[in-house]
């Protein structure tokens, strides 16, 4: 199924004590552009979950954002420095005996002290918390894709009615091209009439500049060509891998043999057929811009 680039994933999940967030962006790029932003204690996680992403995706600038809150309660100990306080106890005793001074000393007044507690934080398991950010990845993605998938499928309905509009165009162009021939060989008759008047008309020379103009401005082997693109066109709109820049390709090849019946058709209208087709064509351009 035909993905766009543009999409938006989020995942919030709580494991192992560890709120754990996610949440992806992206928008349209030439090749696959990824940026992992998390806190710096946990740059590790990187390049697994770049790993992760590049499997679920092939083209856009994809941002991904990580978060992770941890219970204080969970892994930080507080020691009671046993020596320190004493140190402290023994100074403000002095204080209170040397000097007669009211004795006020309280657990309160005591804790405004830093020195007297040690606080440890456990070390976290790094492989359980790769484990847990990748679960949450995945399900960022799953939302991910299913919005891509969903954008795809619009992009992909519009440019199969463009794909419509433009052999419509096309058969008119093949329907218009032989007329021209013949309205050219009578224009040719008319001008010799005009200057013969109606005697001695050579009508091999007639046939013969008809048929050089024919040639000319035959049109057929582009008409070919662009039947032959709109084909593919709609063989790779099918298709269930990322084809993006197959895509690009065949709409240049399109545009290429827009252009040049535009200038080899000596004829208004099929000129101005050649300017919608080639409004249709850059339509579809501006969709697949899109397309993964």
């Amino acid at each position: 199924m035909l993905k766009s680039m543009t999409g938006y994933g989020h995942a919030d999940k709580t494991l192992n004590g560890r709120k754990i967030t996610v949440e992806l962006r992206s928008v349209n790029h030439r090749y696959l552009d990824l940026s992992v932003r998390c806190p710096r204690a946990y740059g590790f996680l990187e390049e697994p979950v770049k790993s992760m992403v590049q499997s679920a995706t092939a083209r856009g600038k994809v941002d991904i954002f990580i978060t992770i809150e941890t219970s204080p309660s969970e892994n930080v100990h507080i020691l009671l420095n046993r020596q320190v306080l004493e140190r402290y106890l023994e100074a403000f005793y002095t204080i209170r005996d040397e000097y007669s001074l009211t004795d006020d000393i309280t657990v309160t007044r005591v804790a405004r002290f830093p020195e007297i507690f040690e606080i440890t934080k456990e070390e976290e398991d790094a492989q359980t918390l790769k484990t847990d950010v990748l679960c949450a990845l995945e399900e960022a993605i799953a939302e991910f894709n299913r919005m891509r998938e969903t954008e795809g499928e619009k992009l992909k309905a519009d440019v199969f009615e463009r794909i419509d509009v433009i052999s419509e165009l096309v058969a008119n162009v093949e329907n218009r091209s032989p007329k021209t021939v013949e309205e050219y060989r009578q224009k040719i008759e008319q001008r010799m009439n005009e200057l013969l008047e109606g005697s001695g008309i050579d009508q091999q020379r007639i046939l013969m500049e008809a048929a050089l103009f024919a040639d000319k401005t035959s049109v057929s082997e582009e008409t070919v060509r662009l039947r032959s693109h709109l084909s593919q066109l709609r063989s790779l709109l099918l298709s269930d891998v990322p084809v993006g820049r197959k895509l690009d390709f065949l709409v240049q090849e399109l545009n290429r043999e827009a252009n040049t019946i535009g200038s080899k058709a000596n004829d208004y209208e099929i000129a101005k057929t050649v300017v919608e087709l080639k409004s249709e064509i850059e339509k579809i351009r501006e969709q697949i811009q899109n397309l993964e």
